[in-house]
C-alpha cells in the first residue's frame, strides 16, 4: 500500500498524550534534590523545601527472588513406641507452589495465552523457578478446583439476570468438537464449554434461566418464549446486505431494509445519548416497525431462494424484533457477547481448544473469573491469589457478586 507521504509519527496538530503522574500511595521512596551552589554567583545554598518542586518519577522492578520456605516435618517416637510426623499448618498447600505463584501460572497461560513451553521458560528466567510441564499442568487443576465456588454464584446471577446475552462458537476437546458458550449480562460474564449446540443441550444450560435472552435466530433458542427475546440487528443487517447485493426485486428489498435499518440505529444512538426520550423512541420508531415488517412480508411473498425464507424465518421472529424500544436494559445488537467471546477465539487459534476435560473446566472458569472482574474494573491477581489461598483454607472465598 502506498504511503500517505507524510513523516511517521504525530501530526502536526495532534493533541499529545502524558504518562500521568503516579499518585502519592504508590511512591515507595522519596529523594529531595536541592542545588549546591546558586548558578548565578556560585554562593553556597541552604536546602530549603520548594513548595511546588519538579517532579521526575522513575519506575525500576525490584530483584525478583522466589522466597522458598521449607517445612521440616519432624518424626516422633511415643512413649507408648507410635511414631508421629507433624503436619504442615493450616492453610499451607501440598504443592510445591504456593496461591501467588499459582496465580501467575494461571494469568500467563489463561490470560495472556503463553504456551506452557514458554511459560515454563518465562518462570525460570524471569522468577528463577524452574517447572515441568507436568508441574504446570497440575497448577491448573489447582487453579481450577479453587475458582469452581467462585464461579458457580455467578453463573446463578446471570442466569438470574433481567436480561442475558447468550452467545456460542467453536472449541475443541482434542480432536472432537465442542460448543463453547458465553452468558453476558451487566454485571458478570459467564462461559460454558458443553458437547454440542443442540436445543437439548441449550435448553438444559438455560434451564433455571429467565428475563429477556438476547441471542441470533437459531433454532436452539425456539423453547424461549419469543415475547422475552432480543433478536440481534447485527445478524439482520448482514442478511439485508447480502439482499441488497442481489439483482431484480430482491436487491431493491435489501436496499429498502438497509434504508430503515440506518433509520433505526440512527434513532437508538439519539436514545442511548440521553437526545430522545424513551417515549420519543417509541414513537419514531412505530413507523419504521410497519415498514420493516411489511418489507419482509414483500420479501416472503418473493419466491427468492435464499431471500424469501430468510424473510419468513425473520417474521417467524416479530415478536422479538422489538423488544429493545419498550425494555429498558435491552439492546439491539447482541454485540456484547460477541465481544466477550473474541478473547477465548484468540485462546482457540493458539492453543486448538483443550486437551482434557479438566482442560476445559479450567478455560471456562478462569476466563469467567477475568472477564467478570475486568467488566467491574477490578484486579485480576488478588482476587486470584485469595481464591487459591480459599482453597487450602486460609481466608474467605472471593466473590464476583461485589457486596451490596
Amino acid at each position: 500500500m502506498p504511503g500517505s507521504g507524510r513523516p511517521p509519527g504525530g501530526q502536526t496538530g495532534h493533541k499529545g498524550s502524558q504518562r500521568r503522574r503516579l499518585p502519592p500511595e504508590q511512591i515507595t521512596k522519596r529523594v529531595d534534590l536541592f542545588p549546591p551552589q546558586c548558578n548565578h554567583c556560585g554562593r553556597k545554598l541552604p536546602k530549603t523545601p520548594d513548595a511546588d518542586p519538579l517532579i521526575d518519577q522513575k519506575v525500576e522492578v525490584p530483584e525478583i527472588r522466589p522466597e522458598v520456605t521449607e517445612y521440616r516435618q519432624h518424626h516422633v517416637r511415643c512413649d507408648c513406641g507410635h511414631i508421629t510426623c507433624a503436619s504442615l499448618p493450616s492453610g499451607v498447600s501440598v504443592g510445591m507452589c504456593g496461591p501467588r505463584l499459582l496465580a501467575v501460572i494461571a494469568i500467563l497461560i489463561g490470560v495472556y495465552r503463553v504456551s506452557r513451553r514458554r511459560a515454563q521458560q518465562f518462570m525460570s528466567d524471569v522468577l528463577g523457578v524452574d517447572l515441568s510441564l507436568g508441574a504446570l499442568s497440575k497448577c491448573e487443576e489447582r487453579v481450577s478446583v479453587s475458582l469452581a465456588p467462585v464461579v458457580e454464584p455467578a453463573r446463578e446471577h446471570a442466569l438470574d439476570a433481567p436480561v442475558k446475552h447468550v452467545d456460542a462458537t467453536g472449541w475443541r476437546l482434542g480432536a472432537a468438537p465442542r460448543t463453547l458458550w458465553t452468558i453476558a449480562t451487566e454485571l458478570v460474564t459467564v462461559f460454558c464449554i458443553s458437547v454440542d449446540a443442540t436445543k437439548e443441550t441449550v435448553r438444559a444450560m438455560l434451564a433455571a434461566a429467565r428475563g429477556i435472552l438476547v441471542s441470533d435466530r437459531a433454532s436452539q433458542f425456539a423453547f424461549w418464549a419469543m415475547e422475552k427475546r432480543q433478536i440481534c440487528w447485527a445478524h439482520l443487517i448482514r442478511k439485508f446486505a447480502s439482499f441488497a447485493e442481489r439483482k431484480g426485486k430482491a436487491g431493491q428489498l435489501g436496499e429498502k431494509l438497509l434504508f430503515w435499518t440506518e433509520f433505526i440505529f440512527a434513532r437508538w444512538h439519539e436514545f442511548r445519548d440521553g437526545t430522545l426520550s424513551r417515549a420519543g423512541l417509541r414513537q419514531l420508531l412505530e413507523g419504521a416497525r410497519e415498514a420493516v415488517e411489511e418489507l419482509l412480508e414483500e420479501g416472503e411473498r418473493l419466491g427468492v431462494r435464499g431471500v424469501s425464507g430468510a424473510c419468513a424465518n425473520m417474521l417467524v421472529h416479530r415478536a422479538a424484533l422489538w423488544t429493545f424500544v419498550d425494555v429498558p436494559g435491552v439492546e439491539p445488537t447482541n454485540n456484547h457477547a460477541e465481544r466477550e467471546l473474541r478473547a477465548f477465539v484468540l485462546w482457540r487459534k493458539s492453543s486448538f481448544g483443550s486437551q482434557s476435560e479438566r482442560g476445559c473446566r479450567f478455560a471456562e472458569r478462569l476466563m469467567t473469573v477475568v472477564h467478570t472482574l475486568r467488566k467491574q474494573q477490578r484486579p485480576v491477581l488478588p482476587f486470584l491469589v485469595q481464591a487459591c489461598q480459599a482453597a487450602v483454607g486460609d481466608g474467605a472465598v472471593p466473590s464476583l457478586l461485589p457486596a451490596t
